[in-house]
């Protein structure tokens, strides 16, 4: 009976996740460091499916994968982290991309919100069936 709040709630979470990650990267976009070092490196959450097909489990967060450390170099001599040659290493993470996935995020996040309310709804107006 409350198998649909279990998975919208599953979605929730995975949606809060991924919109979390996504705003750590968004956050450490011009994140330094210095030449020899890595850059930050870009969060992806990994979302799997829970028993597809049948109706039940919803979804999970199967793990976090991590960017590339590369990360580009970029000539500013003037930074206290510059080589010296005047390079510091910046993370290689597109903003628009970035922007994209939270879009994304945000979308399913308010998908299973409203399942949840109108679940909720739909349970309440069956307890007021009871009552008459």
């Amino acid at each position: 009976m409350f198998d649909s709040l279990d998975i919208s709630g599953s979605g929730l979470s995975v949606h809060r996740r991924w919109m979390d990650a996504v705003s750590d990267n968004i956050a450490n976009i011009n994140t330094v460091s210095s030449s020899d070092g890595e850059a930050f490196k870009e969060r992806m959450v990994v979302a799997q499916a829970v028993d597809y097909g049948s109706g039940e489990g919803g979804v999970r967060i199967a793990g976090a994968e991590f960017g590339s450390g590369e990360g580009r170099l970029v000539h500013e001599p003037d930074h206290p982290l510059a080589d010296d040659e005047g390079y510091v290493r910046y993370p290689d993470i597109d903003l628009g991309d970035q922007m994209t996935q939270l879009m994304m995020a945000q979308r399913g996040y308010q998908a299973n919100l409203a399942s949840v309310e109108r679940a909720t709804t739909a349970y309440q107006a069956a307890l007021q069936l009871g009552k008459g």
